[in-house]
């Protein structure tokens, strides 16, 4: 039987993805047969979807890959459809009612019982299991990593205690849980083994990893245990809490040679009416603090952020002091956002809702002022020698694409490398930058 496994929203929900596939590969025979990955969904005999809710987008695009999946099964090519994820967590009921296709239903908590489930929905029956947003789910399969084998996402936990108000994380994944530092470094050495040479540390909130183990933050003794394992080549630390950075973190990364030197931090906004409705631990003045001083211990680092545009109650005068602040940060890497009211938190009820035509031109000033930073900052790392991870080639050129540790994969930039080298995805190359576009970079083979 083939399976087609459809994978929805951030590299985290990628991380449950991959260690299900991991628990379908290990258990052998299905009713029906053994079960092979298939990306054709005309082919596929099952297909479980992994769902996202975050925003609105993305619960409209997991609603609207289930209801194609239903057609399929109505059309009798599917025998089976499993709905896993935020989704499935979140919307059980309605899916149940509206979208009766659905043969197995697992809350966020619950994806160590895909096996039973696709068990069960080729048997004709219907599984549901949602279990408590408490403790991690019990996994002992190794993952089927789906990120090409050369970077892979390590989740080191699970949840969120912030309940900034526009956010659902908390009601669908639960409070923050860290994943035992034991179980981390299993799976990092077994993803070096198979070959990935860059590991990406993911988590609702990477800094408080270990607080609730080990009564302290831990991320820097997760870090000095990561740089000893063979075969990585860089780490990189994702979804940092502003307020939550701290000295031995810093330390960490300046003493582990394959740390890289980038930190995601998203921000939100940095307007202090808006950062205290949002329910951020932070003001404008403790960012400033907390960017110059990472600056200052790290003159190389690659700060990343995002941002909120049409947040309920913000001003045109709170816009304008957020395209200042990016002006004045000139931050490597931003995202910015509309906000998305999301039923069942604390924002979405706020009565000063934004319309979504200002929240659109507010987003689109953003980002038109950050290409300018953006290139700015592009064009002050030419004649820099940089390594370079190649991902890829431009087809019909000898021109391959890179990324370098200023680039974390699918959110930031790249650098195109023209040689007559043959080289490999996966390759880790010595480059000089010699130019420079808003976002990317151009470079040479050293």
């Amino acid at each position: 039987m083939k399976l087609l496994f459809v994978s929805l929203g951030c590299d985290k929900n990628l991380v449950d993805t991959e260690f299900m596939l991991g628990m379908i590969r290990d258990a052998g025979t299905f009713p029906g047969g053994s079960i092979e990955l298939t990306d054709d969904e005309y082919e596929a005999d099952i297909a479980i979807v992994n769902t996202c809710c975050f925003i609105n987008d993305a619960k409209e695009e997991s609603i609207n890959t289930l209801l194609e999946m239903a057609e399929h099964k109505r059309d009798a090519r599917l025998k089976a459809l499993i709905v896993t994820g935020c989704l499935a967590q979140r919307y059980r009921e309605e899916i149940k009612k509206e979208i009766p296709e659905v043969d197995a239903i697992l809350g966020t908590n619950s994806y160590e019982d895909i096996v039973e489930a696709v068990r069960e929905a080729l048997s004709g029956g219907f599984y549901e299991n949602y279990k408590a947003l408490e403790g991690l789910p019990d996994i002992r399969a190794k993952r089927s990593v789906t990120t090409g084998g050369h970077f892979a996402y390590l989740k080191i936990a699970e949840g969120c205690n912030k309940r900034c108000t526009y956010c659902i994380i908390p009601y669908i994944r639960g409070n923050y849980r860290s994943v035992p530092m034991e179980q981390l470094i299993e799976q990092a050495k077994d993803l070096a083994a198979a070959g990935v040479k860059e590991l990406i540390l993911v988590a609702q909130e990477t800094t408080l990893y270990g607080i609730d183990l080990y009564g302290e933050k831990s991320l820097h003794r997760l870090l000095d245990e990561l740089n000893r394992i063979p075969g990585l080549f860089w780490i990189r630390i994702m979804y940092c809490y502003p307020e939550e950075i701290y000295e031995e973190l810093i330390d960490s990364m300046l003493r582990n040679e394959k740390v890289c030197h980038y930190l995601d931090i998203p921000i939100q906004h940095a307007n202090d009416t808006m950062l205290k409705r949002m329910g951020r631990r932070t003001d404008r003045q403790d960012l400033v603090r907390i960017i110059d001083h990472l600056r200052e211990r790290i003159p190389d680092i690659a700060l990343r952020t995002t941002l909120i545009c049409g947040f309920p109650g913000e001003t045109p005068e709170m816009h304008e002091e957020l395209m200042q602040f990016v002006n004045d940060m000139e931050f490597d890497r931003l995202g910015a956002f509309t906000y998305s009211p999301e039923e069942g938190t604390p924002a979405a009820e706020f009565l000063d809702q934004i319309d979504e035509e200002i929240k659109q031109e507010w987003q689109a000033d953003v980002m038109e002022l950050q290409e300018e930073v953006s290139f700015d900052k592009n064009e002050e790392m030419k004649n820099r020698e940089l390594f370079a991870f190649i991902e890829g080639s431009v087809s019909g050129e000898n021109v391959y694409i890179g990324r370098t540790y200023r680039d974390a994969p699918d959110v930031d930039g790249y650098i195109f490398i023209r040689t007559d080298q043959e080289l490999m995805t996966g390759d880790i190359v010595k480059t000089r930058v010699t130019g420079a576009y808003e976002y990317d970079l151009i470079g040479e083979l050293l």
